[in-house]
Protein backbone atom coordinates (compact mmCIF):
# COMPACT_ATOMS: atom_id res chain seq x y z
CA UNK A 1 0.00 0.00 0.00
CA UNK A 2 0.94 3.32 -0.68
CA UNK A 3 -1.30 5.09 1.89
CA UNK A 4 -0.75 8.58 3.96
CA UNK A 5 -3.58 7.86 5.39
CA UNK A 6 -2.06 4.85 7.72
CA UNK A 7 0.82 7.20 8.94
CA UNK A 8 -0.66 9.20 11.83
CA UNK A 9 -1.54 6.46 14.00
CA UNK A 10 1.86 3.96 13.06
CA UNK A 11 3.65 7.82 13.60
CA UNK A 12 1.72 7.40 17.18
CA UNK A 13 2.71 4.54 17.77
CA UNK A 14 6.49 4.85 17.28
CA UNK A 15 6.00 7.72 19.17
CA UNK A 16 4.24 5.93 22.16
CA UNK A 17 7.63 2.84 22.29
CA UNK A 18 10.29 5.67 21.84
CA UNK A 19 8.65 7.46 24.93
CA UNK A 20 8.37 4.26 26.57
CA UNK A 21 12.17 3.42 26.09
CA UNK A 22 13.38 6.83 26.94
CA UNK A 23 11.93 7.12 29.66
CA UNK A 24 12.57 3.64 31.50
CA UNK A 25 15.69 1.34 30.82
CA UNK A 26 14.53 -1.22 32.96
CA UNK A 27 11.34 -2.36 31.41
CA UNK A 28 11.11 -3.94 28.01
CA UNK A 29 9.09 -2.15 25.40
CA UNK A 30 5.71 -3.24 25.54
CA UNK A 31 4.81 -4.93 21.76
CA UNK A 32 1.98 -3.56 19.43
CA UNK A 33 -0.06 -6.62 18.20
CA UNK A 34 -2.74 -6.22 15.63
CA UNK A 35 -5.21 -8.73 14.28
CA UNK A 36 -4.26 -10.70 10.79
CA UNK A 37 -6.82 -13.08 11.16
CA UNK A 38 -10.37 -13.76 12.12
CA UNK A 39 -11.22 -16.94 14.73
CA UNK A 40 -14.21 -17.95 15.07
CA UNK A 41 -15.10 -20.52 18.02
CA UNK A 42 -16.86 -23.62 17.44
CA UNK A 43 -19.36 -25.81 19.62
CA UNK A 44 -19.83 -29.84 20.09
CA UNK A 45 -22.52 -29.13 17.15
CA UNK A 46 -19.36 -29.09 14.90
CA UNK A 47 -18.12 -32.27 15.85
CA UNK A 48 -14.66 -30.79 16.80
CA UNK A 49 -13.82 -29.90 13.02
CA UNK A 50 -11.69 -26.82 11.82
CA UNK A 51 -12.03 -24.98 8.88
CA UNK A 52 -9.52 -22.59 7.34
CA UNK A 53 -10.95 -19.72 4.89
CA UNK A 54 -8.12 -18.05 2.60
CA UNK A 55 -9.47 -15.10 1.15
CA UNK A 56 -6.98 -12.27 -0.91
CA UNK A 57 -8.62 -11.67 -4.83
CA UNK A 58 -9.14 -8.45 -6.25
CA UNK A 59 -12.24 -8.35 -8.08
CA UNK A 60 -15.14 -10.72 -6.08
CA UNK A 61 -14.89 -9.69 -2.90
CA UNK A 62 -13.41 -12.52 -0.92
CA UNK A 63 -12.77 -10.63 2.18
CA UNK A 64 -16.51 -9.85 2.46
CA UNK A 65 -17.71 -13.44 1.53
CA UNK A 66 -15.75 -15.32 3.23
CA UNK A 67 -15.81 -13.54 7.29
CA UNK A 68 -19.64 -13.74 6.50
CA UNK A 69 -19.41 -17.83 5.78
CA UNK A 70 -17.75 -18.42 8.74
CA UNK A 71 -19.76 -16.85 10.73
CA UNK A 72 -22.81 -18.91 9.37
CA UNK A 73 -20.40 -22.16 9.46
CA UNK A 74 -19.34 -21.39 13.55
CA UNK A 75 -22.65 -20.05 14.76
CA UNK A 76 -25.08 -21.73 12.82
CA UNK A 77 -23.07 -25.01 12.35
CA UNK A 78 -20.63 -25.17 15.45
CA UNK A 79 -17.68 -25.31 13.29
CA UNK A 80 -14.21 -23.62 14.38
CA UNK A 81 -13.43 -20.69 11.56
CA UNK A 82 -10.21 -18.80 10.70
CA UNK A 83 -10.12 -16.49 8.15
CA UNK A 84 -7.20 -15.60 6.35
CA UNK A 85 -7.00 -12.12 4.13
CA UNK A 86 -4.14 -10.82 1.73
CA UNK A 87 -2.05 -8.03 3.11
CA UNK A 88 1.14 -5.70 2.51
CA UNK A 89 3.44 -6.79 5.18
CA UNK A 90 4.31 -3.06 5.91
CA UNK A 91 0.64 -2.30 7.09
CA UNK A 92 0.10 -5.51 9.02
CA UNK A 93 -3.79 -6.10 9.89
CA UNK A 94 -4.99 -4.16 7.16
CA UNK A 95 -6.99 -5.90 4.68
CA UNK A 96 -5.30 -5.67 0.93
CA UNK A 97 -6.67 -7.41 -1.80
CA UNK A 98 -4.26 -5.86 -4.10
CA UNK A 99 -1.08 -7.24 -2.57
CA UNK A 100 -0.68 -10.20 -3.97
CA UNK A 101 2.67 -12.00 -2.76
CA UNK A 102 1.01 -11.92 1.41
CA UNK A 103 -1.42 -14.17 3.33
CA UNK A 104 -0.37 -14.24 6.74
CA UNK A 105 -1.86 -17.12 9.19
CA UNK A 106 -1.39 -19.99 6.88
CA UNK A 107 0.26 -22.40 9.52
CA UNK A 108 -3.35 -22.98 10.58
CA UNK A 109 -3.74 -25.20 8.01
CA UNK A 110 -1.54 -27.67 9.25
CA UNK A 111 -4.56 -28.45 11.81
CA UNK A 112 -7.59 -27.86 9.23
CA UNK A 113 -10.08 -30.22 8.74
CA UNK A 114 -10.90 -28.44 5.34
CA UNK A 115 -9.90 -25.37 3.38
CA UNK A 116 -12.08 -22.83 1.88
CA UNK A 117 -10.13 -21.26 -0.85
CA UNK A 118 -11.12 -18.07 -2.28
CA UNK A 119 -7.99 -16.72 -3.77
CA UNK A 120 -6.96 -15.02 -7.24
CA UNK A 121 -3.05 -14.96 -8.97
CA UNK A 122 -1.37 -14.93 -5.96
CA UNK A 123 2.34 -15.30 -5.84
CA UNK A 124 3.29 -16.15 -2.31
CA UNK A 125 7.07 -17.43 -0.80
CA UNK A 126 7.97 -20.36 -0.69
CA UNK A 127 6.99 -20.96 3.69
CA UNK A 128 3.45 -20.02 2.93
CA UNK A 129 3.55 -22.03 -0.58
CA UNK A 130 4.22 -24.67 1.75
CA UNK A 131 1.59 -24.88 3.84
CA UNK A 132 -0.58 -25.44 0.69
CA UNK A 133 1.52 -28.24 -0.60
CA UNK A 134 1.90 -29.86 2.77
CA UNK A 135 -2.01 -29.72 2.99
CA UNK A 136 -2.89 -31.34 -0.45
CA UNK A 137 -0.18 -33.75 -0.01
CA UNK A 138 -2.17 -35.14 2.50
CA UNK A 139 -5.35 -35.39 1.10
CA UNK A 140 -6.98 -33.33 2.89
CA UNK A 141 -10.58 -31.77 1.56
CA UNK A 142 -10.75 -28.32 0.05
CA UNK A 143 -13.36 -26.55 -1.61
CA UNK A 144 -12.89 -23.87 -4.33
CA UNK A 145 -14.76 -20.62 -4.49
CA UNK A 146 -14.82 -18.78 -7.94
CA UNK A 147 -11.59 -17.77 -9.13
CA UNK A 148 -9.42 -20.65 -7.09
CA UNK A 149 -9.51 -22.14 -10.38
CA UNK A 150 -6.63 -19.26 -10.65
CA UNK A 151 -5.44 -19.21 -7.19
CA UNK A 152 -2.03 -18.55 -8.45
CA UNK A 153 -0.21 -16.77 -10.47
CA UNK A 154 4.28 -17.63 -9.95
CA UNK A 155 5.99 -14.28 -11.75
CA UNK A 156 8.94 -16.39 -11.33
CA UNK A 157 9.70 -19.15 -14.25
CA UNK A 158 12.72 -20.73 -11.80
CA UNK A 159 10.42 -20.94 -9.00
CA UNK A 160 9.85 -24.51 -6.85
CA UNK A 161 6.31 -23.22 -7.23
CA UNK A 162 5.98 -22.22 -10.73
CA UNK A 163 4.17 -25.42 -11.65
CA UNK A 164 1.68 -24.35 -9.86
CA UNK A 165 0.85 -21.56 -11.86
CA UNK A 166 -2.41 -20.82 -13.35
CA UNK A 167 -0.92 -20.47 -17.01
CA UNK A 168 1.52 -23.59 -16.71
CA UNK A 169 1.44 -25.49 -19.92
CA UNK A 170 3.13 -28.85 -19.73
CA UNK A 171 1.42 -31.32 -22.27
CA UNK A 172 1.52 -34.97 -20.54
CA UNK A 173 2.33 -33.76 -17.21
CA UNK A 174 0.09 -33.81 -14.28
CA UNK A 175 0.73 -30.06 -13.35
CA UNK A 176 -0.09 -29.30 -17.13
CA UNK A 177 -2.76 -26.61 -16.42
CA UNK A 178 -1.32 -25.36 -12.81
CA UNK A 179 -2.74 -26.41 -9.69
CA UNK A 180 -6.49 -25.01 -10.89
CA UNK A 181 -6.63 -27.27 -13.38
CA UNK A 182 -4.60 -30.82 -11.16
CA UNK A 183 -6.53 -30.18 -8.02
CA UNK A 184 -10.03 -28.36 -8.80
CA UNK A 185 -10.12 -29.43 -12.46
CA UNK A 186 -9.80 -26.75 -14.32
CA UNK A 187 -8.15 -23.35 -14.54
CA UNK A 188 -9.14 -19.63 -15.65
CA UNK A 189 -10.25 -20.70 -19.04
CA UNK A 190 -13.06 -17.60 -20.34
CA UNK A 191 -16.56 -15.56 -19.03
CA UNK A 192 -18.86 -18.05 -20.53
CA UNK A 193 -21.63 -15.18 -19.81
CA UNK A 194 -20.81 -11.46 -20.91
CA UNK A 195 -19.31 -9.91 -17.70
CA UNK A 196 -21.15 -6.99 -15.55
CA UNK A 197 -23.83 -7.76 -18.08
CA UNK A 198 -25.77 -11.32 -17.77
CA UNK A 199 -26.24 -13.17 -14.20
CA UNK A 200 -26.39 -16.67 -13.40
CA UNK A 201 -29.01 -18.97 -12.26
CA UNK A 202 -28.38 -22.75 -11.08
CA UNK A 203 -30.09 -25.27 -12.94
CA UNK A 204 -29.73 -29.24 -10.93
CA UNK A 205 -27.16 -30.99 -13.16
CA UNK A 206 -29.09 -34.84 -14.39
CA UNK A 207 -28.68 -37.38 -12.23
CA UNK A 208 -27.26 -35.22 -9.71
CA UNK A 209 -30.86 -34.28 -8.19
CA UNK A 210 -30.37 -36.44 -5.30
CA UNK A 211 -26.64 -35.76 -4.52
CA UNK A 212 -26.46 -34.65 -0.90
CA UNK A 213 -24.79 -31.56 -1.61
CA UNK A 214 -27.56 -30.45 -2.79
CA UNK A 215 -29.72 -31.20 0.29
CA UNK A 216 -32.73 -28.46 0.29
CA UNK A 217 -31.75 -27.23 -3.35
CA UNK A 218 -34.29 -27.33 -5.89
CA UNK A 219 -33.76 -26.01 -9.77
CA UNK A 220 -33.68 -21.98 -9.64
CA UNK A 221 -32.79 -21.89 -5.73
CA UNK A 222 -29.04 -21.11 -6.73
CA UNK A 223 -28.60 -17.16 -8.44
CA UNK A 224 -25.94 -14.74 -8.17
CA UNK A 225 -25.23 -11.39 -10.19
CA UNK A 226 -21.15 -13.23 -11.13
CA UNK A 227 -21.72 -14.67 -15.21
CA UNK A 228 -20.87 -17.90 -15.64
CA UNK A 229 -17.70 -19.12 -16.65
CA UNK A 230 -16.84 -21.32 -19.54
CA UNK A 231 -15.42 -24.70 -18.66
CA UNK A 232 -13.93 -27.52 -21.32
CA UNK A 233 -15.92 -30.04 -21.92
CA UNK A 234 -15.92 -32.46 -20.29
CA UNK A 235 -14.00 -31.85 -17.44
CA UNK A 236 -11.15 -34.12 -16.67
CA UNK A 237 -10.83 -37.45 -14.78
CA UNK A 238 -13.96 -38.11 -12.15
CA UNK A 239 -15.57 -34.60 -11.95
CA UNK A 240 -18.96 -34.94 -11.17
CA UNK A 241 -20.99 -32.00 -11.89
CA UNK A 242 -23.62 -30.99 -9.78
CA UNK A 243 -24.96 -27.54 -10.95
CA UNK A 244 -25.13 -25.95 -14.27
CA UNK A 245 -25.06 -22.07 -14.85
CA UNK A 246 -28.19 -20.89 -16.81
CA UNK A 247 -26.98 -17.16 -18.13
CA UNK A 248 -29.68 -14.94 -17.37
CA UNK A 249 -30.11 -11.76 -18.93
CA UNK A 250 -31.03 -8.66 -17.02
CA UNK A 251 -33.77 -6.18 -17.12
CA UNK A 252 -32.17 -2.59 -16.21
CA UNK A 253 -29.26 -0.54 -17.40
CA UNK A 254 -25.64 -1.51 -16.32
CA UNK A 255 -24.92 0.83 -13.59
CA UNK A 256 -21.65 0.59 -11.78
CA UNK A 257 -22.74 1.55 -8.39
CA UNK A 258 -25.27 -0.66 -8.60
CA UNK A 259 -24.20 -3.93 -6.58
CA UNK A 260 -26.29 -6.36 -8.68
CA UNK A 261 -25.29 -4.53 -11.94
CA UNK A 262 -29.61 -3.84 -13.10
CA UNK A 263 -29.45 -7.87 -12.66
CA UNK A 264 -31.89 -9.36 -10.17
CA UNK A 265 -32.96 -12.52 -8.80
CA UNK A 266 -36.37 -11.83 -10.25
CA UNK A 267 -35.30 -11.20 -13.58
CA UNK A 268 -36.75 -14.35 -15.49
CA UNK A 269 -35.19 -13.77 -19.03
CA UNK A 270 -33.01 -16.61 -20.14
CA UNK A 271 -30.13 -14.72 -22.32
CA UNK A 272 -30.81 -14.91 -26.28
CA UNK A 273 -28.67 -11.59 -27.46
CA UNK A 274 -25.17 -10.84 -26.85
CA UNK A 275 -25.29 -7.61 -24.96
CA UNK A 276 -22.35 -6.65 -26.57
CA UNK A 277 -23.00 -6.88 -30.18
CA UNK A 278 -27.11 -7.38 -29.95
CA UNK A 279 -26.67 -10.39 -32.18
CA UNK A 280 -28.74 -13.52 -31.58
CA UNK A 281 -26.91 -16.77 -29.37
CA UNK A 282 -27.71 -19.49 -27.04
CA UNK A 283 -25.23 -19.71 -24.29
CA UNK A 284 -26.82 -21.88 -22.78
CA UNK A 285 -26.30 -24.64 -25.13
CA UNK A 286 -24.64 -26.38 -23.72
CA UNK A 287 -24.63 -24.77 -20.06
CA UNK A 288 -21.35 -24.89 -17.89
CA UNK A 289 -21.23 -26.79 -14.93
CA UNK A 290 -20.18 -24.20 -12.47
CA UNK A 291 -20.19 -26.55 -8.64
CA UNK A 292 -18.86 -29.75 -9.12
CA UNK A 293 -16.91 -32.43 -7.39
CA UNK A 294 -13.52 -34.39 -8.09
CA UNK A 295 -10.68 -36.41 -6.72
CA UNK A 296 -7.18 -35.06 -6.92
CA UNK A 297 -3.71 -36.30 -5.88
CA UNK A 298 -0.27 -34.78 -6.00
CA UNK A 299 2.39 -36.53 -7.16
CA UNK A 300 3.63 -38.73 -4.10
CA UNK A 301 0.47 -37.23 -2.15
CA UNK A 302 -2.38 -39.30 -0.82
CA UNK A 303 -5.79 -38.49 -2.94
CA UNK A 304 -8.10 -35.81 -1.70
CA UNK A 305 -11.25 -34.21 -2.32
CA UNK A 306 -12.14 -30.95 -4.14
CA UNK A 307 -15.34 -29.11 -4.66
CA UNK A 308 -15.85 -26.16 -7.08
CA UNK A 309 -18.05 -23.96 -7.18
CA UNK A 310 -17.20 -20.98 -9.86
CA UNK A 311 -20.47 -19.10 -8.15
CA UNK A 312 -19.73 -17.36 -4.86
CA UNK A 313 -18.80 -13.33 -4.80
CA UNK A 314 -19.63 -11.64 -2.21
CA UNK A 315 -22.67 -10.63 -3.86
CA UNK A 316 -23.41 -14.38 -5.19
CA UNK A 317 -23.65 -15.25 -1.33
CA UNK A 318 -26.51 -13.20 -0.40
CA UNK A 319 -28.19 -15.64 -2.18
CA UNK A 320 -29.69 -18.27 0.30
CA UNK A 321 -29.08 -21.10 -2.15
CA UNK A 322 -25.50 -20.22 -3.07
CA UNK A 323 -24.52 -20.18 0.98
CA UNK A 324 -26.36 -23.62 1.12
CA UNK A 325 -24.58 -25.36 -1.71
CA UNK A 326 -20.79 -24.30 -0.09
CA UNK A 327 -22.14 -25.17 3.41
CA UNK A 328 -23.61 -28.55 2.31
CA UNK A 329 -20.27 -28.89 0.62
CA UNK A 330 -18.31 -28.44 3.68
CA UNK A 331 -20.09 -31.47 5.87
CA UNK A 332 -19.71 -33.58 2.48
CA UNK A 333 -16.34 -33.38 2.40
CA UNK A 334 -15.76 -33.45 6.13
CA UNK A 335 -17.54 -36.74 6.27
CA UNK A 336 -20.48 -35.51 8.18
CA UNK A 337 -24.15 -36.16 7.05
CA UNK A 338 -25.30 -33.12 5.65
CA UNK A 339 -28.61 -31.32 6.99
CA UNK A 340 -31.70 -31.42 5.12
CA UNK A 341 -32.18 -27.89 4.75
CA UNK A 342 -29.07 -26.62 6.39
CA UNK A 343 -29.03 -23.49 8.37
CA UNK A 344 -27.83 -20.57 6.33
CA UNK A 345 -29.04 -17.40 7.77
CA UNK A 346 -26.75 -14.63 7.47
CA UNK A 347 -25.34 -13.04 10.57
CA UNK A 348 -25.45 -9.64 11.26
CA UNK A 349 -25.16 -6.74 8.84
CA UNK A 350 -24.30 -7.89 5.25
CA UNK A 351 -23.87 -5.75 2.65
CA UNK A 352 -21.38 -7.00 -0.14
CA UNK A 353 -19.62 -4.35 -2.20
CA UNK A 354 -20.43 -4.92 -6.27
CA UNK A 355 -17.31 -6.72 -7.50
CA UNK A 356 -14.76 -4.67 -9.53
CA UNK A 357 -10.94 -3.98 -9.73
CA UNK A 358 -10.06 -1.14 -7.42
CA UNK A 359 -6.84 0.76 -7.36
CA UNK A 360 -4.53 1.04 -4.43
CA UNK A 361 -5.46 4.09 -3.63
CA UNK A 362 -8.79 2.99 -2.76
CA UNK A 363 -7.92 0.29 0.09
CA UNK A 364 -5.80 2.49 1.33
CA UNK A 365 -8.52 5.34 2.11
CA UNK A 366 -10.97 2.71 3.06
CA UNK A 367 -8.13 0.90 5.27
CA UNK A 368 -10.41 -2.08 6.37
CA UNK A 369 -8.83 -3.20 10.06
CA UNK A 370 -9.12 -7.29 10.19
CA UNK A 371 -9.85 -6.62 13.79
CA UNK A 372 -13.06 -4.65 12.99
CA UNK A 373 -14.67 -7.86 11.26
CA UNK A 374 -14.41 -9.77 14.01
CA UNK A 375 -17.57 -8.99 15.44
CA UNK A 376 -20.05 -12.53 15.92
Amino acid sequence: MNSFSKLPSLFIAILFLWGCQSNSTDQASPEITVAQWLHFSGNPSGSGKKIVLVSGDEEYRSEEALPQLAKILSQRHGFECTVLFAQDPAFPGIVDPNFTKNIPGLEALQEADLMILFTRFRDLPDEQMEFFENYLLAGKPLIGIRTATHAFNIKDSTSKWAHWDNFNNDPGDVWDGGFGRLVLGERWYTHHGHHKHQSTQGILALGSENHPVLQGLANQSIWGPTDVYGVRLPLPDDAMPLVLGQVMDGEGPFTESDAYFGLRETDSAIATVNPATETPYNPNEPMMPIAWLKSYELPQGNVGRSFTSTIGSSTDMANAGVRRLVVNACYYLMDLEVPGQSQVDLVGQYSPSAYSFQEDAYWDQKNLKIADLQEE
